[in-house]
């Protein structure tokens, strides 16, 4: 099982009082080798578990008895969620974001996941070209839900040649196996203008209310083509285009409500926003669900905001599965600290954000007494094109962002676009012109980090 380690050892837990470390190579529990974290914690989670590992520059491995009761945490975290290898991609999809990547970045960022166990561990979509009669068994016997899956499109030829790939012509009976056997699954449609939309999208919408009527949700989300992609057939939604969808998701959110008691397809804020139109309020949803393809998350980020309550905590959206050691909960951990390099002198408060928040960002913070904070928007000319959320900005275009900014001020920046303390780029808050505080991606986060920032602007 190469890569699967100890990562860290909670204080006062079983683990702690065993003869672990942090480093160990974990080699079985239970006598079995567990392939990912869903077998380990599996086996990890009985009595007093036997635990064989190889400490680094020890060639003779080590039994370790961890004394605990039955279901009570042992206190471990491992620093990988496949401990086998993770299952590639074989699709070469157009549109697929990883080919738009520029080079020179980490290796691990250019890892295309098809993965199921991934798909249920932090809510990559699957395309199921991989999936197996064996991976189907794993699934229902161990009750892995929910599942992501692309769908992108029901007729099979396109769908095919979407994927670029002949399997994506009948992958999809794994999706009518999965819903059979009652696994919760979420799917996605990527539209693509010219490709998959209008009359084929249609389709695709019919057959999902016939044909997957236990579908929990499907998200349509909007092509990203950056400057570096080189597909001819990609290219950003028009405006109109973007309505014609978003009206389609609203007709579409209406029948499945009359057919199902719930409303059952969205279209992303993206979508609402590229079309000119205001994404749904929170009555819209029922769950965060598609929260990782931007439904919902103008509405809950309003609400959190305004009503200072918690809203459904994010991954980085992109490569979080690959790059990075999944903490509990398997979400790979942020930046902390809130300048590590000192504050300036507080001149007042600006929040960072990408093109496509700016405007909402400015609306709420007029619209709460926040008047006097600025909201500085970031143009990503890293990627360039569409990309225009928060979420891939770099330290590039933040650096000339913060140019921009007058000396003296507090800068806020969403902690979306870091993941362990790396921007994309491999960059990190030390490579920033000046500090930046990065604050979690919610409502109520950005609130708290404005009122501590503020507090000592406001005279006694």
């Amino acid at each position: 099982m190469p890569g699967a380690r100890i990562s860290s050892i909670s204080p006062d837990s079983p683990a702690s009082r065993s003869d672990l470390a942090v480093g160990d190579e974990l080699l079985s529990v239970e006598g079995v080798a567990p392939t990912d974290v869903i077998a380990y914690q599996q086996l990890i989670d009985g009595p007093s578990p036997t635990v064989v590992v190889r400490r680094p520059g020890e060639l003779l491995a080590r039994k370790v008895v961890v004394a605990k009761a039955a279901g009570e945490p042992v206190g471990l975290a491992i620093d990988s969620a496949v401990f086998d290898r993770i299952r590639t991609c074989d699709n070469h999809c157009a549109f697929c974001f990883i080919y738009q990547l520029p080079k020179g970045l980490r290796r691990s960022l250019y890892v295309k996941d098809d993965d199921y166990r991934l798909s249920f561990l932090y809510g990559n979509y699957t395309t199921l070209t991989r999936f197996t009669e064996l991976d189907l068994e794993r699934v229902l016997e161990e009750r892995l839900s929910p599942i992501y899956v692309s769908i992108h499109a029901t007729n099979p030829e396109l769908r095919a040649a979407m994927l670029r790939n002949p399997r994506g012509a009948t992958s999809l009976r794994w999706l009518r196996e999965l819903l059979a056997a009652g696994v919760c699954v979420h799917g996605q449609v990527v539209v693509c203008p010219g490709v998959n939309d209008g009359d084929e999208l249609v389709r695709t919408l019919d057959d999902v209310v016939t044909l997957y009527p236990e579908l929990a949700s499907l998200s349509l989300v909007p092509v990203g083509v950056s400057d570096l992609s080189r597909e001819e057939t990609m290219r950003p939604h028009t405006a109109r285009e973007a309505l014609a969808v978003v009206e389609l998701a609203e007709r579409y959110q209406s029948l499945t409500r009359e057919l199902f008691g719930s409303a059952r397809v969205f279209a992303s804020d993206e979508f609402y926003l590229v079309a000119g139109r205001e994404p749904p309020g929170p009555s819209a949803f029922a769950s965060l669900d598609e929260a990782e393809n931007g439904v919902g998350m103008v509405a809950s980020f309003r609400q959190s905001f305004a009503e200072r309550a918690p809203m459904a905590r994010l991954g980085s959206g992109f490569f979080q599965s690959v790059d990075g050691a999944p903490a509990l909960g398997y979400r790979a951990p942020r930046a902390t600290g809130p300048a590590a390099r000192g504050a300036e002198p507080a001149g007042g408060v600006t929040v960072l954000t990408g093109a496509y928040a700016g405007p909402i960002l400015r609306d709420l913070l007029d619209g709460h007494g926040y008047g006097e904070v600025e909201v500085e928007v970031v143009e990503n000319r890293y990627f360039g094109g569409n990309i225009k959320v928060a979420g891939l900005l770099t330290a590039p275009d933040l650096n000339r962002a913060l140019a921009e900014v007058a000396p003296g001020r507090i800068c806020l920046l969403p902690d979306v676009c870091l993941n362990e303390g790396r921007f994309l780029d491999g960059s990190t808050l030390e490579d920033l012109v000046r500090p930046v505080i990065p604050v979690a991606t919610t409502g109520v986060d950005l609130r708290r980090a404005l009122d501590a920032a503020l507090s000592p602007l406001v005279p006694a």
